[in-house]
């Protein structure tokens, strides 16, 4: 049996860590959304071999166990108690370590493709547990809609408001970005810590003035002093026309907002003469 699914990449309109636990993992508090930049996940059960195979339209990708996607099929097969082999292709889309969630939005794909395939009637709950064995992304990406995500990123809470009309402009700069190396640097007694709160309220309230009001990322003072071109981004985009704009994730990613098509296409002209892989999307509600 074969289904498509669509995986969906993910930005953080508001990113804190509280604290650190005593075992050294984050704790998060987010409100995060999907975008409709996605990768197309096909995933077939066959009874001819038990392997699980991974391939990809990217060269880039791992193929093997280190692949969240690979991960997803071996946790769902030992959940559905199957042998079955699984065959899983990745036509690539969302730009590779660019904080947007790629890998865990193709995991997450997968998690949901097998349940339907093999009947499990899992619930979103229980698929989000599974995928927090894979990646803390994983969670809010078997869900793709915006959220408050807590916890170690296995609570996710669906906000209850449709956003209004967003558009996206994204910028994701050639550097790479290392995220164990930038949650090892976090000062907690340093961190500039945004409300929380407010930015709920905001959303649930469908209010995107206060929304770009109290967007934050924890995280972007931490990454941009290692990569400049980060706020080089930022100020460009609120310079041509941006409502606001934030790193996303750990970055290197920035994504701007605005209302307004024809603002979005300025900001895209305005950076993609500096900046190689630029989009223009919208938030998935």
């Amino acid at each position: 049996m074969e289904v498509l699914e669509r995986a969906y990449a993910k930005l953080n309109i508001s990113l804190d860590t509280p604290f650190i636990h005593a075992n050294g993992e984050q704790e998060w508090d987010m409100v995060m959304v999907a975008i409709d930049l996605a990768d197309t996940v096909m995933i077939r059960t066959v009874t001819e071999h038990h392997e699980i195979i991974v391939d990809s339209t990217s060269g880039l990708l791992p193929l093997n166990e280190k692949n969240l996607a690979f991960q997803a099929a071996m946790f769902m097969r030992e959940k559905a108690g199957v042998t079955e082999g699984v065959e899983i292709h990745i036509d690539k889309r969302i730009p590779i370590a660019a904080g947007l969630g790629g890998g865990s939005a193709d995991a997450a794909a997968v998690l949901r493709g097998l349940n339907r395939i093999w009947g499990l009637q899992l619930t979103e709950t229980q698929l989000a547990a599974i995928g927090l064995k894979i990646d803390a992304d994983v969670p809010f990406c078997v869900y793709s809609r915006p959220a408050r995500v807590t916890g170690r990123g296995e609570i996710v809470r669906p906000l209850t408001k449709k956003l209004p009309a967003i558009w996206v402009v994204l910028a994701k700069p050639a550097v790479s970005v290392s995220t164990p190396k930038i949650l090892r640097s976090i000062d907690y007694d340093d961190l500039q810590h945004g409300d929380e709160v407010k930015m709920i309220a905001a959303v649930e309230a469908g209010d995107y003035q206060a929304m770009l009001k109290y967007m934050f990322n924890v995280l972007e003072p931490i990454t941009a002093a290692r990569f400049p071109e980060i706020l080089k981004i930022k100020n460009k985009m609120i310079e041509f026309g941006a409502d606001n704009a934030q790193m996303s994730g750990t970055g290197p990613s920035v994504f701007a907002l605005t209302d307004k098509a024809s603002r979005a296409k300025r900001i895209r002209n305005a950076i993609q003469g500096f900046v190689g892989e630029t989009y223009i999307t919208h938030i998935v509600n």
